[in-house]
């Protein structure tokens, strides 16, 4: 018998059992999160006699005796002063590591109320954050210090939501204090659970499945295979994706699905996964897209290998490269990497008593997976409501089914509410990942140094399923000629399929691959001409009215110079300082249909803004908020943001391509112009209560291979130029990122977004991989190289800005991707002036991070 006091209250347990699910599961601690539950995140952390701990790694009967404190368990004025900072400084994102950053800053605390940043950072190197860069999370604990140093009384909140401002974001303190709700901290009455059993092999014929015995287990409720599916296919735009794989079916990569259990208590899932009895015919795999184009190799889908070839041609390649006074022609390789999202696929599913579906869901679009899991049911949408808890991160890895699928399979089967929830490494091994890319890439220039062509080859390794490897493909292929103006482009993308981890939608959607190669060519070519790379950026730059390579007019608020010129300094202050640049869509574009859609409701005397537009961390909420109140003059106070839910908000489509502050931004500024032509003529909201306006935004663009002179292929462009400066032995010691944002909606908010980016692409450049041998992944969390406080450098940002108010949205633009994308090839480029060796694969080796 275990017995420790948590918060004060006394515990006894006779059950030894890891502490983190006694916290969560018996005392319904929220705040206590499972990140990884191996102990490398610190999500989970708590305070054990004082000290802090990780929950996960604890058991309860080591805690005998113990005193544990949890966020819950702080006093009043801990918890006022830490909700405020922490909103304050614009330093909560997706918020799903905050509640432990919170504890191990209370540890820091503690012992020092005078701490230096330095310590500061080594304080909360145990605790992880993806979204965040870490800055703002290490100017929190220096301003809670100083308001404990002091005895600062918190300050009354007050904002007045106008754009520029720096406006608390609405879930702040919820995400804060861990009471704000993912989906993993939802119990429902009478809730099952559920797990995959997954092939044991990459490629493979599964010759039988033999359930008997799981059947006869005593916690078990109901095995499920692919004969019990309605439709068997899933898939973000291709439904080539099994729910399960058949018997006598091929699988295509080891997260294959071969049947679904469910039990009753959570702890019983393995054992009965191990009861199910599978017999195969091991197949050799295709490992590499250079297989995968072979001949005689073997198909993984019925259409063949080439899941997507994408070109774009204009003027004539070949004869400008034959001119040319310059000519560098290299290969480049980038590497498979996971968005390590701190929180990991959850979902519940619960019959609603009509022959319909009621989805818990943390993912990018409540939309998407009332769609696909209708499909995969035969039910009319209408009978799948799916409503989004907060979201823990995403970054493009919560596009596709993960868990959602299998919870609604499992509850439309057994008429009980169900979840499914993935550990860490099951994310790993199963969810989509950054697409691995070989590029080879020609680019010339005259004498003087104007780029004139550029040929390419982008072979892009999809994996197992297609996902988002048409459109990632495309974004590579039209922003492989980047911000420049030369109009002699013959690019050819190809797709392949293989029996690795599929690729999908991530940060940069491409970008981030095909502008490591065009970056660092410019380099090579600025050498040759005997100019500088940053001379040769800003000769070079789009400006206003000039022909982008994919043959789109540059709109008039277009800023990639200016970005140069605020780059300018840093870049020719250190011998050792890298440069690149970059340009990055808002919206889908190339001639897809996009539509913001924003609801406005007036409710017990306070506006409620509608919408499906998810927020996973970058703030799309707020925005919405902040578009309200500066159309209507109304305060933050007067303005509710509801949650996703397909009953209730309309689709403002996925949260991915920069697309939500442009899309539904405006389609939120547009129903605020008729709240505010209402309120005018009404004189108050009361007058207003039971109202609704409604609008959408969407304006059609050109598709790829346009006959147009001028195709639109977006509708906006954001532009950045970053540099990276690092010491002799490569160590990163400063980053300086410029961004063309169009317009600051909240500068705090959009400084964060950069200063995560960053962060973010740093690992990208020396130490993020996701290594597979055979087709087995081989890594787990703690070695995926993510980049954590004490690796994180001095970030300096400008914000450019030059959108207008009479634009859409204010003038604003998307920032969420862009931040990424220019920071691995300014790093290689830094890397390069230290010891002069070109740098053509990703992570980068020989640095401080990462031997040769």
């Amino acid at each position: 018998m275990a017995t420790f006091t948590v918060n004060g209250q006394s515990c006894q347990t006779d059950k030894d059992m890891p502490l983190l699910d006694y916290l969560r599961d018996v005392l319904r601690l929220t705040s206590v999160k499972n990140g990884c539950g191996e102990g490398a995140c610190g999500a989970c952390t708590i305070l054990v006699d004082g000290r802090k701990q990780r929950a996960c790694i604890l058991t309860t009967q080591k805690a005998d005796g113990k005193r544990v404190t949890t966020v819950e368990g702080l006093s009043p004025r801990e918890k006022d002063v830490y909700a405020h900072c922490f909103a304050q400084a614009g330093a909560v994102q997706c918020g799903f590591c905050i509640p432990g950053m919170v504890i191990s800053a209370k540890a820091l605390l503690d012992t020092t109320l005078t701490p230096t940043r330095a310590q500061v950072k080594q304080a909360i190197r145990g605790n992880i954050c993806r979204c965040t860069g870490y800055v703002k999370i290490e100017d929190v604990i220096l301003m809670a210090a100083a308001y404990f140093r002091e005895n600062t009384p918190v300050p009354m909140a007050f904002d007045d939501g106008m754009l520029g401002r720096d406006m608390k974001r609405v879930d702040a303190v919820a995400k804060v204090l861990g009471t704000g709700e993912f989906v993993d901290d939802i119990v429902l009455e009478g809730m099952i659970y559920a797990k995959a059993l997954r092939s044991k092999y990459p490629r493979a014929r599964v010759l039988s499945i033999d359930t008997g015995r799981a059947k006869t287990h005593p916690d078990v409720v109901r095995v499920l295979t692919a004969e019990d599916v309605p439709f068997n296919k899933t898939g973000h735009l291709v439904p080539d994706w099994d729910v399960m794989i058949a018997q006598g079916d091929c699988t295509r990569y080891i997260g294959d699905a071969i049947a679904l259990v469910a039990t009753r208590t959570p702890e019983t899932l393995d054992e009965v996964l191990a009861l199910i009895e599978v017999t195969y015919e091991e197949l050799t795999p295709v490992l590499t897209p250079a297989e995968g184009l072979k001949t005689d190799a073997p198909l993984l889908h019925e259409k063949g290998n080439l899941q997507s070839r994408q070109q774009l041609t204009r003027g004539d390649v070949d004869a400008a490269i034959a001119k040319a006074a310059h000519v560098v022609t290299r290969h480049y390789s980038t590497p498979q990497t996971d968005h390590a999202f701190m929180e990991p696929e959850c979902a519940i599913a619960a019959p609603d008593g009509e022959g319909g579906i009621v989805m818990r869901t943390a993912s990018q679009s409540v939309y998407d997976e009332q769609r696909e899991i209708a499909r995969m049911l035969c039910l009319p949408k209408e009978k799948v409501r799916s409503i989004s808890a907060l979201v823990g991160g995403g970054f493009g890895g919560k596009e596709d089914m993960s868990v959602q699928h299998h919870a609604a399979l499992m509850a439309w089967a057994t008429g009980l509410p169900v979840k499914v929830r993935f550990s860490r490494q099951e994310s790993l091994n199963i969810h989509t990942k950054r697409h691995a890319m070989e590029i080879d890439m020609t680019t010339a220039c005259d004498q003087e140094g104007n780029l004139v062509a550029m040929r390419a080859l982008l072979v892009s390794d999809t994996g197992a399923y297609a996902s988002l490897g048409g459109p990632v493909l495309q974004r590579a292929c039209t922003h492989a000629g980047g911000p420049y103006h030369f109009q002699n482009v013959d690019i050819t993308g190809l797709s392949v399929y293989t029996n690795n981890v599929p690729g999908g939608a991530f940060r940069g959607f491409g970008v981030t691959q095909s502008c490591f190669a065009a970056e660092q060519n410019l380099n090579l070519l600025a050498e040759m001409v005997g100019i500088s790379p940053w001379e040769m950026r800003y000769k070079n730059a789009i400006r206003p009215g000039e022909v982008l390579p994919n043959g789109q007019i540059a709109s008039e608020d277009t800023a990639y110079a200016e970005c140069l010129l605020a780059v300018k300094d840093a870049y020719e202050s250190s011998p050792f300082a890298g440069i690149a640049g970059c340009m990055k869509n808002s919206g889908l574009g190339v001639g897809v249909p996009d539509f913001g859609r924003v609801a406005i409701e007036v409710q017990g005397g306070k506006v409620h803004v509608l919408t499906s537009a998810a927020c996973m961390g970058q703030g799309v909420g707020t925005v919405c908020v902040q578009m309200v109140c500066q159309t209507t003059g109304l305060p933050p106070s007067a303005v509710v943001h509801e949650a996703p839910d397909t009953a209730i908000t309309p689709n403002s489509g996925t949260s991915t391509a920069s697309r939500q502050t442009l899309f539904t931004g405006e389609a939120a500024h547009r129903a605020a112009l008729q709240l505010k032509d209402a309120l005018e003529k009404a004189g108050s909201l009361a007058a207003l209560e039971g109202a609704h306006y409604y609008a959408e935004f969407g304006d059609p663009t050109d598709p790829m291979g346009s006959d147009k002179p001028n195709p639109i292929s977006h509708l906006a462009y954001g532009y950045a130029a970053q540099v990276v400066i690092v010491d002799e032995t490569k160590r990163v010691t400063r980053v300086i990122a410029a961004h063309d944002v169009g317009r600051v909606v909240n500068p705090r908010s959009c400084e964060g977004q950069i200063e995560g980016g960053v962060v973010m692409g740093l690992g990208y450049a020396f130490t993020e991989d996701f290594p597979m041998e055979n087709g087995y992944p081989t890594a787990t969390y703690a070695k995926l190289g993510l980049w954590r406080a004490t690796d994180a450098p001095p970030i300096e940002v400008h914000l450019i800005e030059k959108g207008t108010a009479d634009q859409n949205a204010f003038g604003a633009k998307g920032v969420g991707e862009i931040t990424t994308i220019p920071t691995a090839p300014a790093a290689a480029h830094a890397c390069m002036r230290v010891d002069g060796k070109e740098r053509r694969k990703l992570p980068i080796e020989d640095t401080a991070y990462r031997k040769a």
